[in-house]
């Protein structure tokens, strides 16, 4: 009897602990739903209607901005679907940009090379050596120099200028600028064909003026208080372009004016802006990437392993954000942000997920989701400035090229579970690293293992002198599985691409 009622206590108490997990299991997952809830606004109706657009076309109404209107609606951005690959490079492509005309696209790579294509084609015009020495972070054609001038800036912190013949040759490269420690981004004024601001991981902003003998000016080193803040991201106001915002190791978006910068007062700084429970935030929060909207009114902020914000950027100094975009996750790697359509309609983000989101931008709420890879990650999303395209790319080698071409819009299938998986695992990242893993080091150890050739084991295994326990996190190796002579390969990493296309003659003939 003894024996029985003990067995009795002990199963009543497993249901008991069951019970509690399940309502605790249920309690996270309700908040959950109402984190991704909060601060959501309604979809407006439709602002394009396909029927109506192009029967005031073929009578002569409103022909002017039919592309423009096309370019920003809902309806095609929820048909966007991938096109096809632009295949080239041999490491990841970490830099896409269209020229002015949108005709031809610029990719950089760790491969230290650039490739110019043709993107309707799918033809790689000009390939060149960039003359860096480690990983190519951005390359740029310059307004109004005929497609000939490229900008580029890398992890060796050296800024150069490639100069392209018209017969699709690479006449030379040469630096113009060096950085102690790796530089990120560069900002072109849109109306200058010889000059551009780049900013790097020294804390320093350059003017760079290819008119000069020396190009390289030093604009202000940016700090909070008496430290330095090293720099990952950096953007011109295309509207004025004195303006211009950069933001990096730390949590506040910093406005500077070219004309005022004096570091006796303020450190130079205009204003700052950040999310306001940001501002006192203990966890090492930064940004990885800013831009200006079109018509620079506004601001996004793409925070490491938090949302991304819109903020005004005529606000006074110290204002709060005005929107918050939710459901990614970026934390493996240095993610860019966009706004995309020619009013800055929506905003596009990559993810650790594998997947592209499109958020319309006044209701925050998600209106598109792409499936960008299967097993990685999206860092970099280009609209095309003409088109309703986007081209993508991130840790595989190649270039996705997207188009609204889908027969119907989006269903959003697993969407919700998607961004329920990313927050899940981002409150379990910040609860078992309360002051989180250096995200740098994280990207350099992906990297490093993705470019690395595949291994030969033996039955010893003595050929495994990297140890591996340095890679657990990344990767698994299977010892005592392994034959003499087998071939260890890493986990297929992170693969998207960059996009565009030819679209339906409906919408451009």
């Amino acid at each position: 009897e003894d024996t029985c009622s003990q067995e009795h206590g002990l199963s009543e108490c497993a249901v008991e602990n069951q019970t509690g997990r399940a309502e605790v299991r249920d309690s996270s997952v309700q908040a959950v739903e109402e984190w991704l809830g909060a601060e959501l606004r309604e979809l407006d109706g439709p602002r394009w209607r396909a029927v109506p657009s192009l029967r005031a076309r073929e009578i002569g109404r409103g022909s002017a901005q039919f592309v423009r209107r096309v370019c920003g609606s809902r309806g095609l951005v929820q048909r966007l679907e991938l096109q096809g690959r632009l295949e080239r490079h041999s490491g990841c492509v970490n830099t896409l940009h269209f020229n002015p005309s949108g005709t031809r696209l610029a990719s950089g790579s760790d491969d230290l090379r650039v490739v110019i294509w043709d993107w309707a084609r799918r033809r790689a015009e000009l390939e060149f050596d960039t003359g860096h020495k480690s990983n190519v972070f951005q390359a740029k054609f310059l307004p109004h120099s005929g497609d000939t001038t490229l900008a580029m800036c890398a992890r060796d912190g050296q800024i150069r200028i490639a100069e392209l013949s018209a017969t699709q040759r690479c006449k030379n490269t040469k630096r113009v600028a060096q950085h102690k420690g790796a530089a990120h981004k560069l900002a072109l004024e849109p109306d200058s064909p010889c000059s551009f601001l780049s900013a790097g991981e020294d804390a320093v902003v350059f003017d760079i003026d290819l008119r000069l003998d020396r190009p390289a000016t030093k604009l202000v080193v940016v700090k909070e208080g008496d430290k330095k803040v090293g720099l990952y991201t950096i953007f011109v106001n295309p509207a004025n372009t004195h303006h211009f915002a950069v933001g990096g190791r730390d949590q506040y978006v910093r406005i500077y004016d070219q004309r005022k910068i004096n570091e006796n007062e303020n450190n130079g700084v205009l204003k700052k802006f950040c999310p306001s429970h940001l501002v006192s935030s203990e966890s090492k929060i930064h940004i990885t990437c800013l831009v200006y909207s079109h018509d620079g009114s506004e601001l996004l902020a793409s925070y490491n392993d938090e949302d991304i914000y819109l903020f005004d950027s005529s606000h006074s100094d110290g204002a709060d954000y005005r929107r918050r975009y939710k459901g990614h996750r970026n934390n493996a790697t240095v993610k860019g942000v966009n706004f995309y359509g020619p009013c800055s309609e929506f905003v596009v983000s990559g993810s650790d997920c594998g997947h592209i989101y499109l958020w319309d931008k006044h209701s925050a709420r998600v209106v598109q989701f792409m499936e960008g890879d299967r097993g990685g990650v999206v860092n970099c999303l280009e609209p095309h400035p003409h088109l309703p395209g986007l081209a993508t790319s991130g840790l595989d080698h190649d270039v996705k090229l997207w188009a609204p071409t889908a027969e119907n819009p989006t269903s959003l299938k697993g969407l919700k579970e998607v961004m329920k998986k990313n927050k899940r695992e981002r409150d379990e990242d910040s609860a078992r690293h309360g002051d989180q893993y250096d995200t740098q080091l994280l990207w350099f150890l992906m990297r490093h293992m993705r470019n690395r050739r595949p291994l030969r084991v033996s039955e010893d295994h003595s050929h495994f002198k990297l140890a591996p326990k340095t890679f657990g996190t990344l990767y698994s190796f299977a010892h005592s599985s392994a034959k003499p002579h087998a071939t260890c390969t890493e986990s297929q990493y992170a693969y998207f691409g960059s996009t565009v296309v030819i679209y339906k003659y409906i919408v451009f003939t």
